[in-house]
């Protein structure tokens, strides 16, 4: 049976959706390419951000629940987003970064040199140069040449990894490459995840500036209605799917507690917008057309990102 085909996006928890939007889209140049709302809480928005497209693989999102506690990192969670940059683009994004009072520091991801910061509500990233699926977008604030092109990774903190391990090789069909630092790193379709292990590490909670969950590429809803028998099979309790209209998903705790997300490439953002001017006005999926006047009525207004 086929595993996943690498990352399809990562959604994380924001505070205030208009200082979301002018770091994500103002200061890393991403393109809003879906603005929403979170379809089981349609009082807060769901923030797509991606390349030119929304191709899959590109794709970080954002629900800002500014009214949550800070994120509290620890087992169970994915505590890091690594995004790919273009070879060489690296002292370029030091000096962006830096122009907006953030100090990255130094590291290195994937066995790839990386800028290491957090963004304005304190989710960990890591820049990394590697290539990625993204298409650049004419519309940036940032050249053509030095955008972000897709995601690179996670990483994870577990308990006791062996059992999440044992699942993402054998279920999801992650290839191991080897351990550095106390992380082991697995690797597909140019994604990698890298899990550490803590013992005695106390369980996470989601909150402002953590990562809500990591979702994989399936081809289609067959591919991931195979998966899910699998997960079955194990003892875990997998969602039926779920039609988000853009994709489809089904959804799950891994044996760590992190919560994941089996999500088809299509039918993709262009289904109900046209390409061009994708993400620039709010855009429901037609079960909550319905309620369209009650839920503008409870979003803040959004303004272009400033950046």
């Amino acid at each position: 049976m086929e595993g996943t085909l690498g990352l399809h996006h990562i959604t994380c928890i924001a505070g205030d959706p208009q200082e979301n939007l002018d770091f994500y889209a103002g200061v890393l140049g991403l393109r809003l390419v879906k603005r929403s709302v979170n379809q089981d809480d349609p009082t807060t928005y769901h923030l797509f951000y991606a390349d030119r497209e929304g191709t899959p693989g590109t794709d970080l999102t954002f629900f800002p629940w500014p009214h949550l506690p800070p994120a509290r990192p620890g087992v169970g969670q994915a505590v890091e987003v690594a995004l790919a940059v273009p070879e060489g683009s690296l002292p370029y994004w030091e000096a962006r970064l830096e122009g907006y009072g953030i100090r990255p520091e130094g590291g290195e991801r994937f066995g790839r040199p990386a800028l290491l910061f957090q963004d304005p509500h304190g989710l960990p990233l890591a820049l990394a140069e590697a290539p990625g699926p993204g298409r650049p977008w004419e519309g940036s604030p940032v050249s053509q040449e030095r955008q972000v092109r897709g995601l690179l990774g996670a990483r994870i903190l577990e308990r006791d990894p062996t059992l999440t391990l044992f699942f993402l090789e054998g279920v999801l069909g992650f290839r191991r490459l080897g351990e550095e630092g106390g992380w082991v790193r697995l690797v597909q379709e140019g994604s990698f995840l890298e899990v550490r292990g803590l013992p005695g590490g106390r369980r996470g909670a989601w909150g402002v500036g953590g990562v809500h969950h990591l979702a994989f590429r399936i081809r289609d809803e067959a591919h991931g209605l195979g998966l899910r028998e699998r997960v079955l099979s194990l003892g875990l309790r997998p969602t039926p799917v779920v039609d988000r209209f853009w994709f489809r998903s089904i959804y799950f705790l891994e044996p760590g507690g992190v919560l994941l997300e089996l999500a088809t490439d299509g039918p993709g953002f262009g289904v109900d917008e046209p390409g061009e001017s994708l993400g620039e006005r709010l855009v429901l999926p037609p079960w909550l057309e319905g309620e369209r006047r009650a839920i503008e009525a409870s979003l803040p207004p959004l303004h272009p990102p400033r950046g």
